[in-house]
């Protein structure tokens, strides 16, 4: 036999101090407990192939016995010291860079400023540098990358 089953729902500005407290402790332990963040991977990807950055690749182990690649970006919790993003690559040069991001991502500021600025520094070594980016250490964020660039020609 169904029955109806009823939920009083309330807005956060309508609980107490203590339970608001338990409200965003509840949130940050189990909030996030699906793969909500699909999306933004694919959307990084995206973002990194118009850029000229080829996502380096890790194996993953597939519940039947085989493997895929998955793209080497990593995340961490977002709530303590250590916590962060990073990922691996290489970069170098692509044509059209400014152009197409502008069209993935019309609204974008700073992608906009990341896209002209390589390529104005490649403009000003003729299209010759090329770089790397490395994990390093245990941590995820932006200061746990180790970067190095070259250029193809020694003048």
């Amino acid at each position: 036999m169904p029955e109806i089953i009823e939920t009083m729902i309330y807005r956060l500005d309508e609980l107490s101090d203590a339970a608001r407290d338990t409200a965003r402790a509840w949130y940050r332990e189990g909030g996030f407990d699906y793969e909500w963040y699909d999306a933004v991977y694919e959307d990084f990807q995206r973002i990194a192939e118009i850029l000229g950055l080829d996502l380096k690749t890790r194996p993953v182990r597939l519940m039947g016995g085989g493997t895929r690649q998955d793209p080497c970006i990593w995340f961490r919790g977002f709530w303590s010291q250590g916590d962060g993003a990073c990922f691996e690559s290489r970069y170098s040069y692509r044509k059209g860079a400014p152009r197409r991001i502008r069209e993935y991502a019309p609204q974008d500021a700073e992608l906009h400023r990341i896209a002209d600025a390589l390529q104005a520094i490649q403009r000003r070594n003729f299209y010759q540098l090329r770089a790397e980016a490395t994990h390093r250490g245990h941590y995820y964020h932006e200061y746990c990358m180790a970067v190095s660039v070259e250029r193809d020609s020694p003048t």
